[in-house]
């Protein structure tokens, strides 16, 4: 039963993460993977706020299965990421690529954070 709660989570991450992806970096003209960074900081958003609300008792282990193990698993992207940031280097966009790097990280610690004291605030 737990399998199938994280394929259906999976199965709508995924789709979402491509066509967020190219609806996003569709509206800037940049090298930086703005596509990329939103879906990670939006996905770091979610897990936090479904961790934080497993932990308040509000979610329960099916919840987190199926959107922080299937949805968010398959919504962000960590292997895009290195490999954005590998790209812009190698291409010679090193700003970008530090960049990347430093927003990302920050961003989504952010953003998981920002979650986490969202459950913490809705279900105390």
């Amino acid at each position: 039963m737990n399998w199938l709660l994280v394929i259906a989570g999976a199965m709508v991450g995924a789709p979402l993460r491509y066509l967020t992806d190219r609806t996003v970096q569709s509206r800037h003209d940049s090298l930086f993977p703005w596509g990329t960074f939103t879906i990670n900081v939006a996905g770091s958003l979610i897990l936090g706020l479904v961790t934080g609300a497993a932990a308040a008792g509000a979610a329960s282990a099916h919840v987190q299965l199926l959107l922080g193990t299937g949805l968010c698993g398959a919504l962000t992207t960590y292997s895009t990421f290195s490999y954005e940031t590998l790209r812009l280097a190698e291409d010679g966009a090193r700003f970008y690529a530090v960049a990347n790097v430093v927003a990302s990280v920050a961003a989504g610690l952010g953003a998981a954070f920002t979650g986490a004291a969202l459950a913490r605030a809705l279900w105390p």
